[in-house]
């Protein structure tokens, strides 16, 4: 595809991944969390001993905060990406219940004077993705341009449900595929041939 043409099949295919999203009733979803929960519980035991980012959930998305709550009881640190100019890598402070939130793009909650981390892992949420591991998010670039700046990259884990896989996002250059994804169906693996393996049995 031409530039142009990417830009809006991009932003066609997130209008319509999104809709298909909210319309699933809240009971679905609640199961469908639960599901990938365990997957990441059972796939990923080093969670509890590492710095685990993730983003407040917005319109349907994956809702981590459960399990980031597990997360702390068992001794991990967990933060949260801030937006701090357009076009500009994020930072990730430090979130607990009692550290304070603000209203940040598309009113999405982050911490205000928490400490900076680095992240040792981040769970990402998706609107799209493909067979390659490849993401479709909110088109503002930020976390492709984040994992860009890392000298030390996190390990990255896409969450999202089954229903938001599409054929290919049709990905280019700057695009960055997450390293593993889990939906409710169970965990892929992005493997050396660039492909996506199910690993859920």
């Amino acid at each position: 595809m031409i530039p142009d043409d990417l830009k809006a099949w991009r932003r066609a295919e997130r209008k319509r991944l999104i809709a298909e999203r909210t319309a699933v009733d809240a009971g679905t979803l609640a199961g469908w969390r639960q599901c990938i929960d365990a997957h990441l519980e059972a796939g990923f035991p080093d969670l509890a001993r590492g710095t685990v980012a993730f983003c407040w959930p917005v319109l349907c998305e994956y809702d981590p905060r459960f399990l980031v709550r597990k997360l702390r009881e068992r001794g991990a640190t967990t933060a949260m990406p801030v937006v701090l100019a357009p076009r500009t890598p994020l930072a990730f402070r430090e979130w607990h219940p009692g550290v304070k939130l603000a209203e940040g793009p598309m009113n999405i909650p982050y911490p205000v004077d928490s400490r900076d981390v680095a992240p040792d892992t981040v769970l990402l949420p998706m609107n799209g993705w493909d067979a390659q591991g490849y993401r479709l998010g909110y088109g503002a670039g930020f976390f492709d341009r984040t994992l860009a700046s890392l000298d030390a990259r996190p390990r990255v884990i896409g969450v999202s449900f089954e229903i938001a896989r599409v054929e290919s996002i049709h990905p280019q250059p700057w695009d960055i595929p997450v390293d593993f994804i889990v939906t409710e169906r169970g965990p892929y693996r992005r493997a050396a041939d660039g492909w996506l393996v199910f690993e859920g049995g």
